[in-house]
Parts: C-alpha cells; structure tokens; sequence
C-alpha cells in the first residue's frame, strides 16, 4: 500500500456515503476560486470555473425541480433559485456585471448545502434500522432428529423446537417448553431486574438468556416478533412527514408559483400599462427573481439554529438536527422512562434489616460471601456493597442454586441459605417489613443459617437486604425545574410493574403514570398524549425505548447510558447522561424560536421594501444585490447571537 492510497480511499468511501456533501464542498471551492479569478481580473479562467459551479452544485435542484414540475405539475423553490441564479448570470454577461455570476453562484451553493442535509438525515434513519436489525440473531439452534442443527432465523416454522443456551441471546418469541432461567428483558421492556421465567411462559427475541439453558417452542413466525415490530414501528414513525414539514414544503411551493407568477408580469405588462421599454422591462424582471429569492428568508433560520446545535454541544447536548432544536421549545409534555432515565438502572442495595442478635454488617458479609458464587444481578449488588464496605468475604463451599427460590451453601462451616420467605422457611417481625418495603417497589431478599449439619437442618433468619433500582440523584430537580418552565404534563412510562412505577413517581411529583408497557404500548402512548398536548417529547435509553423515542415530537436518550438504538433513533441526546440538562436545551430550544421569529420578520421586510423599490425604478442591479446579500448577512449575524450562553 502506498502513503497516499489510504487518504485517496478513504476520499472515495466518503464521497460514496456522502455524495450530497461532496457536491456541496466541490461548488463551495469552485465559487470561491472563480470570485477570486474575478478580482484579480483573470476573466477567461472564472468564466471557465463558475459554471462549473453552477453544473456541479445546481443539478440536484434542476433535476427535482423539473422533476415535480413535469409530474406533479408544481413549481418549488429548487426551480426558482435555479431560475434566479441563471437569471443574474445572464445578467452579469449581457451587462458585463460579472459579479452578477458570483451571486447566482451562491445561490446555488445554498442549495446544495441543504440538499447535503436532507442526505445526512436520511442516512441517520437507515442507520438507526440497521442498529435495530444487529440485535437479532442471525441463527437459531434447532432440535430436530434428535440432534441439533443451526438454522437461519427467517427459516424458522411455528412447531420448530428451539435449544438456548446460557448467555445467549434469544432468537425469536417463543414459549419455554423445558427449562428455568433468569431473562435480562431490559432491552425490550424497561424491566430494571432479570425476569424468573419456566415453562409455558413466553420469551421475546432479542433478550438474553441467563443461567439455564432453555428448549423453546416457535409459535409464531419470527416477521411478528417483538423485536420485528420494533423495527418496523421506528421505519413507520421516521419515514412519516410531520405537519410542519408539510406546511413547510406547501409554503415554498406557493411562493414559488407567486414569485414566477409576478415574474412573468413584470417581464411582460410595463411596456403596454407603465410605457416601459423592453430592455428596462427585462432588467427590472430580472431584478425581481433576484431580490424576491428567499435566500433571506433560509438564512432567517439555519444559521440561528446551526448556532443554537454548537451552543447545546458545548454544555454537552446533541441536537442532531435544527428542527428539532425548534420544536423542543415548542414542548409542554415529556413523558419519561424509568429504567436507565430517571433511575440508574443498577440495582443497589437500599436497606439491611437484620434480625435480633445480629447486625447490618453481619448479614452482608455472609450474605455476599454467598452470592459471589451467582451471576444474578441482585447478587452482583449484593457484592458490590460488600466490596465498597472493604468487608472480608470468605470462601463459599458446596454451593448450590435453587431455581426459582434462592441459593445455598456453606461460610464458615455454616449453612448459608438466601432466597424468597418460604425458601428459608422465614417467619419472623420481619414479615411486615418486608411487606412494606416490596410496596415500595424494592425486592426483598432472605437471608438465614445453620450451624447443623444433618439433612434437613434448621435455618435461623439472619435479616433481610432490600435491593432496588435507584433514582438518579438530579431526577427530582429536573421534574421541578420542568414544571417551572412551563412544562405542564410530566408522565412516566415503564415496562416494570405499577408498584414500583408507582412508587418512584411519588418520590419525583409526577402525577400521570403509564406501567407494563411493551414497546408497541408506548408507542400507543405517546401517540394518545400527543391527541391531547400536540407537541410531545420522549426522554429514553432502552433499546425498548426506540419506536416511542421516533413517534415522538423529540425524541431525546441518554448519552452514556443509551442503547446504540436509542442514541441512533433520537433526535437529542444528553451526552453526559445529565438530566438537568433538559431544562437547558428547552430553554435553547425557546430563545432559538425568538430568534428565527426575529429574522423572519426582518427578511420579509426587506424583501418587501426592495420589491416596492424596484417596481418604482428606484434602484438598479447592483444596489438589489447589496439589500438581498445585506439582509442574508444580517439575519446570519443575528442567528450566531445563539452561540452565548
């Protein structure tokens, strides 16, 4: 390999996942060398090099505008800047205004940046679908002739028998036939603890088996999976054109029939009602698509919105596009998800009750002497708490798991059993607490011992460890921080049960709580919230998150925290995981609307004053050029006031 072929191929891959771009970049370059050429009086070299622009940076917009006016019978403003442009070029030649050539240029160049934007967006929607898709497995493990053989996923037949292993990921919903295991379904449900499942329950695709292997049975065709409707949920809510883009796409379609249709008159009329000659006719015609171009009127907006993205990345929020940056401060509901957004999504252990004659640190310490023999999540935290309480743990001997009760084994020549109430033969005072402490949404774990050592020796309870998912130590603040912003409807949405979620949204003020959902059920509930409150944001992290997080008016993931999916599907992403940093980007997202208000206003101004002024005969060519680059420049300067904090 040479020095320089591995720069020459990476120009290649980008220029073919990026063709808009390259096109832009290439028309930008030409523009600034053939106003260069100009000044230095190099006439036969820039009139050799603009129209490279103009073929470079304009064919896109000439093809889409002929496109939809041949088919569709509509003129767009693709066709109107390109009718502009090449308008003040012929201008520039006939009146040796060469300029004039350098201005349609710009013009053009314009549009081929928003043609590069609209590329990259739809580039970020297909990546989003194949993160989705990487998720499933590509094969399955098939019982069949009493062996096993691996079978393509899209293969699979209702009736198929299924063998999974431990740690593997499911391959397609199926129900257990054979087997127990603990099943992460966070991905798919929210769920923040692994879900107990045995025989005749069913498991989703694209979960992860835990400790036991498990032989299912297909019962549906793996095209109706969960995971399968996931993905066909976020390709529907993407793909799908907001209104705003719709009256956005009819307003430019209209202005442009305005604009040619005013056009046409003033090229035509003043001869025969004002006495006009026809070159002053033309001239002023042409004077006319030239200021009437909306390059004020797009300026009004990018660059205010551009600047707001570099604001928000600087206090660590990725707007990935502007519109989005509008629409958040148009926001007056967020629904949130629990598991991973308002709460850590790690299990800790929140309390130790230990029975009479024992302590705290006594129940701990032979509890995750114990535990460090399993690979359930509450047994993880169980350790991790011992581990920060620097507490010595012994060896564990004769370890045995009870499926769907506990574990026991043997510290310190001691029976150490730990499990639910009726797997240490529990009953004690600690019933009622423990009673209370699963109301609030904590999973209770029992732990006992023995000094025997027959075969059916008697268990002591030694105390009880509630372990739960945390809240985030900002949550609360931001809910309050929300609502003294005006955002009047705060909801939650979780797979988990409505104990917990229940529990959790006391502890944070939030009134309006959705539980159990499956994915499909927040899509449903994102689209019911936005019948009532219009402008919705979905604040998520899960993979399970993904279809809502598209149907929503922003979708918004946590940075550090977010599935690939999640951060794929978003429109906003909280880099740091910092919840407080909503009320920022709200706040952004209002000041970014001002803004544009402003601009917009002041564009339509000039635009109407330089209209009057022409008609009257008061200015000439280039004074046209001045007001319409001197009101583009202005309203882009006024957009860059979103760069301060």
């Amino acid at each position: 390999m040479t020095p320089n072929s591995l720069p020459i191929s990476r120009l290649w891959r980008l220029a073919a996942e990026h063709p808009d771009a390259l096109t832009a970049a290439l028309c930008g370059i030409l523009v600034i060398l053939g106003s260069l050429a100009l000044q230095f009086g190099w006439l036969g070299l820039a009139v050799f090099i603009l129209p490279a622009a103009y073929v470079i940076g304009g064919y896109s917009s000439t093809r889409e505008g002929l496109t939809t006016l041949f088919q569709e019978r509509e003129l767009d403003v693709d066709l109107l800047m390109i009718v502009a442009a090449l308008g003040a070029a012929g201008l520039g030649l006939w009146r040796q205004e060469y300029h004039l050539i350098v201005d349609g240029a710009v013009l053009i160049l314009i549009f081929a940046i928003s043609g590069a934007l609209e590329g990259y967006a739809m580039q970020r929607t297909e990546r989003s679908i194949r993160s989705l898709m990487s998720l499933t497995a590509d094969t399955a493990r098939v019982v069949m002739y009493g062996g096993e053989r691996f079978v393509a996923i899209d293969k699979l037949e209702i009736g198929d028998y299924i063998l999974v292993k431990p740690g593997e990921i499911i391959p397609t919903d199926a129900i257990i036939i054979e087997g127990y295991s603990a099943i992460d379904q966070a991905s798919i449900t929210g769920e923040s603890m692994p879900v107990e499942k045995t025989k005749g329950d069913e498991v989703y695709a694209g979960t992860i088996n835990g400790v036991g292997a498990l032989k299912l049975e297909v019962h549906k065709t793996p095209e109706s999976s969960l995971i399968q409707r996931v993905i066909r949920l976020v390709q529907e809510a993407q793909t799908a054109a907001p209104p705003s883009q719709m009256f956005v796409e009819k307003f430019e379609r209209g202005y442009a029939k305005l604009i040619v249709g005013l056009g046409l008159l003033l090229a035509t009329l003043p001869p025969f009602v004002l006495g006009w000659n026809w070159e002053e006719t033309i001239y002023r015609a042409l004077i006319f698509l030239v200021v009437a171009s909306p390059c004020a009127l797009m300026a009004s907006i990018m660059p205010a919105l551009l600047s707001g993205i570099a604001n928000g990345a600087r206090q660590g929020i990725l707007f990935k596009s502007g519109a989005q940056l509008e629409m958040i401060g148009k926001v007056r509901a967020i629904a949130f998800d629990k598991t991973g957004t308002l709460t850590t999504g790690k299990p800790e252990v929140i309390q130790i009750v230990p029975a009479a004659g024992y302590t705290e640190t006594e129940v701990l310490q032979l509890a995750a002497a114990l535990e460090a023999h399993s690979e359930h999540a509450i047994a993880s935290s169980i350790v991790s708490a011992a581990h920060q309480q620097q507490l010595q743990l012994s060896t564990a001997t004769d370890v045995q798991a009870k499926i769907g009760q506990g574990i026991v084994g043997k510290v310190n020549n001691q029976i150490i059993a730990i499990g639910k109430a009726e797997f240490v033969e529990a009953t004690s005072e600690l019933t009622q607490i423990s009673q209370q402490l699963q109301a609030e949404g904590k999973t209770v774990v029992w732990v006992a011992k023995s000094d025997g050592v027959g075969p059916s020796p008697v268990l002591r309870l030694l105390g009880i460890i509630a372990v739960a998912d945390t809240l985030r130590p900002e949550a609360a603040a931001t809910v309050k921080r929300l609502q003294k912003l005006g955002v009047e409807h705060i909801i939650m949405l979780t797979g988990d049960n409505e104990q917990t979620a229940q529990h959790i949204a006391r502890q944070l003020g939030i009134n309006e709580v959705y539980a159990e959902l499956l994915p499909e059920d927040k899509v449903q509930a994102i689209k019911q919230l936005q019948t009532q409150y219009q402008t919705v944001a979905m604040v998520g992290d899960g993979i399970n998150d993904a279809p809502a997080l598209a149907q929503a008016s922003v979708g918004i993931a946590m940075g550090i925290s977010g599935s690939d999916v999640a951060l794929e599907t978003a429109d906003i992403v909280l880099i740091t995981d910092k919840l407080e940093q909503l009320a920022k980007a709200i706040s952004l997202g209002r000041r970014a609307q001002k803004v544009v208000k402003q601009n917009i206003v002041f564009a339509l101004s000039c635009i109407v004053l330089l209209l009057a002024a022409n008609f009257f005969g008061n200015i000439t060519m280039p004074f046209g050029v001045i007001g319409h680059e001197g009101s583009t420049v202005i309203v882009t300067l006024s957009g860059l006031r979103l760069l301060r904090n």
